[in-house]
């Protein structure tokens, strides 16, 4: 929705009008805010790090690990759990 998609009458009075205004500005902040969670709940992947974690590892630890789908994606919780990977 944008702003060419929003007629508001023209019978409303201003408080009306702010009324209005004031609904559709919640639900609009509500879908960005649903779709920021969406978005967060499936774009925190290893999808590209996955080699560069992978190289620290083997660097650091000097053994060669593979990071499994499953493992945490904060490098931290990732780093604790290497033993098991």
């Amino acid at each position: 929705m944008d702003a060419r998609d929003l007629a508001i009458p023209e019978s409303a009075d201003d408080h009306e009008a702010a009324a209005i205004a004031a609904a559709v500005s919640a639900h609009l902040r509500d879908r960005e805010a649903a779709a920021a969670v969406e978005s967060a709940d499936g774009a925190e992947t290893w999808d590209g790090k996955r080699w560069a974690f992978a190289g620290r590892t083997e660097s650091l630890q000097g053994r060669t690990e593979r990071v499994p789908d499953g493992a945490p994606t904060d490098a931290w919780a990732a780093t604790g759990r290497s033993d098991r990977f």
